[in-house]
């Protein structure tokens, strides 16, 4: 079976299975993330007080960490959650949003990689050649057109064996690899750049994914591919309407999304 049959086959069983998953992420797109999760057969809940994040890991199947619109007092919870999370074998997801544009997101995204066990980092091009430790030119939150020149695959893989863990460097062409495999995916639309929290709802439902326990590989795949495809529809639905139509037509794709659909239209390259 190939790497999109098993991604396939793990939306399927995380419709049936509903994990619950942990997100600490930014009030920009919270709520796009908990619709995106809803939608994608996940159940979102989200709890970033230092007083309840460690026990609300406790009781998830995954955690999501999205570093977007950082302050200081959730600092503190992303790090006790981890530590909780990597106490009792749950799957942690980090989105390191803005790394390398400031000095608090730089050294935010040090401590965390430096106290918690990440299974999979989800990022453009610029936040993860920081993370590989590059000199990069971040643009806010997107990749800078510097940084497009560097080479995706060499990126991710350096920071997979770097920090042992899955790597999804997302662009115009995906890029997913352990620090072995590599696979390559195509799917999605220019449009999907053009609304806010399309990578966080990227990170969010990969996170839906790896809550089921399954290699968490293929939990990044299908959070890519998820991704991807629902673009491509809702484009075809509804981007002719504008971004506001597209944006909703994108929580209807993947409320529709299954595992004949990611079969049928997920374009993946397995190296």
């Amino acid at each position: 079976m190939g790497i999109k049959q098993e991604a396939a086959r793990l939306n399927t069983r995380m419709r049936q299975e509903i994990p619950l998953v942990h997100n600490i992420t930014n009030y920009v797109t919270v709520n796009d993330c908990a619709n995106a999760l809803l939608a994608i057969g996940a159940s979102p809940i989200m709890a970033d007080d230092a007083l309840e994040a460690a026990d609300i890991t406790s009781i998830s199947s995954a955690l999501v960490i999205n570093i977007g619109t950082l302050n200081q007092r959730t600092v503190e919870s992303m790090i006790l959650a981890g530590k909780k999370a990597n106490e009792l074998g749950i799957p942690v997801v980090l989105d390191p949003v803005g790394a390398g544009a400031s000095d608090l997101r730089n050294k935010t995204t040090g401590k965390i990689l430096e106290q918690v066990r990440i299974t999979v980092l989800r990022g453009n091009l610029s936040e993860v050649s920081y993370v590989a430790g590059l000199s990069v030119s971040t643009k806010g939150v997107d990749t800078s057109d510097e940084d497009n020149n560097k080479d995706a695959r060499s990126v991710a893989l350096a920071v997979a064996k770097k920090l042992s863990c899955i790597v999804a460097v997302t662009g115009a062409i995906d890029v997913i690899t352990d620090g072995k495999r590599v696979v390559k995916v195509s799917n999605g639309h220019p449009l999907l750049s053009k609304v806010t929290g399309t990578g966080c709802m990227t990170s969010a439902i990969t996170g839906g994914y790896a809550g089921t326990r399954e290699d968490a590989f293929t939990a990044a795949a299908a959070g890519i591919l998820s991704m991807g495809i629902a673009g491509e529809i809702a484009f075809e639905k509804a981007g002719a309407l504008g971004t506001g139509s597209f944006h909703m037509a994108l929580i209807d794709a993947l409320s529709n999304l299954n595992e004949g659909t990611i079969e049928e239209m997920g374009k993946i390259e397995e190296e």
